[in-house]
């Protein structure tokens, strides 16, 4: 006989406070404003990554924190932002990282992990809706520009 235990996994909010969103995300500068008013990303020293999660009808249902690093990069992997996506129910997700220096042109390490992101989250179900750069210069779409 061989002991097991049994687990339970659980999302726990990081503290009471609530935002509020608009009712729906309809493009890139609503879900912008949203991200800048919450982890004001434009401002940052260093590159972080953000994740909006979303419903069935592009209803903002969460925001994660994925990653923070250095002045010019920040660890991403898949595993971490859809272990996310899957505990809260997300049926797309929304992804943000800024650029410090302010230029909003993704490097191809960021045109490499959104590819990779996205196919990983088709064989999920997880549609990957745009990734977006912010900076103090503005913001810059993935899916506007087609690189998504």
């Amino acid at each position: 006989m061989t002991n097991i235990s049994i687990y339970e996994l659980r999302i726990v909010k990081e503290g009471k406070e609530q935002y509020e969103v608009e009712e729906k995300i309809t493009s890139p500068e609503i879900a912008v404003k949203t991200i800048n008013e919450i982890f004001d990303l434009e401002n940052k020293a260093e590159e972080e990554m953000v994740m909006m999660t979303l419903d069935t009808k592009n209803k903002a249902t969460g925001l994660f924190r994925i990653s923070k690093g250095t002045i010019n990069a920040s660890m991403v992997h898949p595993r971490e932002i859809f272990k996310r996506a899957m505990l809260h129910n997300a049926n797309s997700i929304m992804l943000f990282h800024n650029h410090p220096s302010g230029d909003l042109d993704p490097s191809q390490e960021d045109i490499n992990t959104t590819n990779r992101l996205a196919d990983s989250g088709t064989l999920l179900g997880i549609k990957l809706l745009d990734h977006i750069i912010i900076s103090r210069e503005g913001h810059l779409s993935f899916k506007a520009k087609r690189l998504l």
